[in-house]
């Protein structure tokens, strides 16, 4: 039997190794040392599939996909949120409080601010989560831990020496689940994004009358991301997700009307709604026993 893979930027242990374990288990995962690296494994068939972080509940947008994505020529065709986790790990045998630096990616020492300054570590910056763990079980030194996963404890052979120190317990990562070839969603099959990438004409108000459509035909836009490409200061291109099929009539004329305004339109994706964001929305709305659609 072939063995199926699916691609992620990080070494093994990182945030995204876990997702591609509780979505695909059965498949092996690909790591890759850079985001370019993850998107050509997949481009160029190593990887079926790719498990990319795309925006994180508290430290935003991953503005390197943001920039990748679109000239990319993969299709996203699932989402994935992950609670994030973080622990703190030494060598084994290691006291707490022998302890004096810790390191990790920057995003990470950034989300554990508060348990770092509680402890008065010095905070060193590390490639990735995954990558400091390995580092730490390398340097064998009682002093210093990494700040990285359960995962990343195992296979480097570190004990956890504080667990979920995160600030935040509701720091959540979304992924998307990239292919080189589009898969959508079938239609009236339950809750669905599309994705799309669009630049507007540089006229006065041409934003403003392109999203016009989505507002008369009642589609619900969740995400609009503006960066500019090019180098270019007046070539703005947006970055968009709404909860609708690009087949409803609504979504339909929304993307008509958008049409008109833009110099490039492109779909991304048109894939299920992950149980995660249903459920928000059901809380959000005091509806928390609204059914969940099927997980990617």
């Amino acid at each position: 039997m072939t063995i199926r893979k699916i691609a992620y930027q990080g070494e093994p242990g990182a945030n995204s190794h876990i997702a591609c374990g509780n979505v695909y288990p059965d498949w092996q995962p690909l790591p890759c040392a850079t985001f370019e690296d993850a998107l050509a494994a997949i481009a160029d068939g190593s990887a079926a599939l790719g498990m990319i972080p795309i925006e994180n509940s508290i430290a935003g947008r991953v503005a390197d996909i943001h920039h990748l994505l679109p000239g990319s020529g993969l299709y996203i065709v699932g989402e994935y949120f992950l609670p994030i986790h973080f622990q703190l790990l030494g060598i084994k045998g290691t006291q707490h409080e022998a302890v004096t630096s810790v390191y990790s990616h920057v995003h990470a020492l950034g989300q554990c601010r508060k348990f770092i300054r509680e402890h008065g570590f010095a905070a060193h910056v590390s490639a990735d989560t995954a990558g400091s763990a390995r580092e730490v079980a390398e340097w064998g030194d009682f002093r210093r831990a990494a700040i990285a996963t359960d995962l990343a404890a195992k296979i480097y052979n570190l004990d956890v020496l504080a667990a979920n120190i995160e600030d935040e317990s509701h720091n959540t990562t979304r992924f998307v689940v990239l292919s080189k070839t589009p898969r959508w969603a079938p239609l009236a099959n339950g809750p669905v994004v599309t994705s799309f990438v669009f630049r507007v004409r540089n006229v006065p108000a041409a934003l403003y009358k392109a999203l016009g459509g989505f507002a008369t035909n009642s589609v619900n836009m969740t995400k609009l991301e503006s960066y500019m490409v090019e180098g270019e200061f007046t070539a703005t291109q947006f970055l968009a997700d709404v909860e609708a099929h690009p087949e409803e009539p609504p979504l339909a004329r929304a993307l008509e009307e958008l049409a008109f305004f833009c110099k490039e339109l492109k779909i991304l994706g048109v894939y299920p709604a992950h149980t995660y964001r249903i459920e928000s929305q059901a809380r959000e709305n005091g509806n928390p026993d609204s059914p969940s659609p099927a997980v990617v």
